[in-house]
């Protein structure tokens, strides 16, 4: 995928990307077999950064095979069903301290009283962090409630119709 294409998909995300808190995050395992986690993140604009412990198992994982895919998701039904779909390659960066991003994202659903004791939390918990920072090499977005479902569904409904 060209990446005016994936820029393109990503902005008309944004709204998703700003708003939603979670993500499931796909890799594979030292074992060689497919891994997929909720994880936290915060799209900085051109990155979806993710966050986690430096000794957490899918380091060693990723360090090794940094290929990933991820969907966000939001909506509650048809009518409001939305989800972004990304390929790319994490860049994996051990930091001393807390990842910024991870307390952005936390600051996105906690009211400042709850973000700041979230934050001296991490502080008092995290020596070092992995920054987990995507870059996306394909992406797809699609709104169900605005008809903008993937191109089988759509040759289905067509046939259908």
């Amino acid at each position: 995928m060209d990446r005016r294409r994936i820029e393109q998909e990503l902005a008309d995300a944004r709204e998703l990307l700003e708003q939603a808190s979670m993500a499931r995050l796909a890799y594979i395992g030292p074992d060689g077999l497919p891994r997929v986690v909720p994880i936290g993140f915060f799209w900085t604009g051109e990155e979806i950064v993710m966050s986690t412990a430096a000794t957490a198992p899918k380091v060693k994982a990723l360090t090794a095979r940094p290929e990933v895919a991820l969907t966000i998701e939001a909506g509650d039904g048809p009518g409001s069903a939305r989800a972004l779909s990304v390929r790319g390659v994490v860049h994996l960066t051990v930091v001393d301290g807390v990842v910024p991003e991870y307390l952005a994202a936390a600051r996105k659903n906690f009211d400042a009283e709850y973000a700041a004791e979230f934050e001296r939390n991490c502080r008092a918990l995290y020596d070092r962090m992995a920054r987990l920072a995507v870059e996306p090499r394909w992406a797809r977005f699609y709104d169900f409630g605005a008809g903008r479902v993937p191109r089988f569904l759509a040759d289905l409904a067509s046939k259908s119709g």
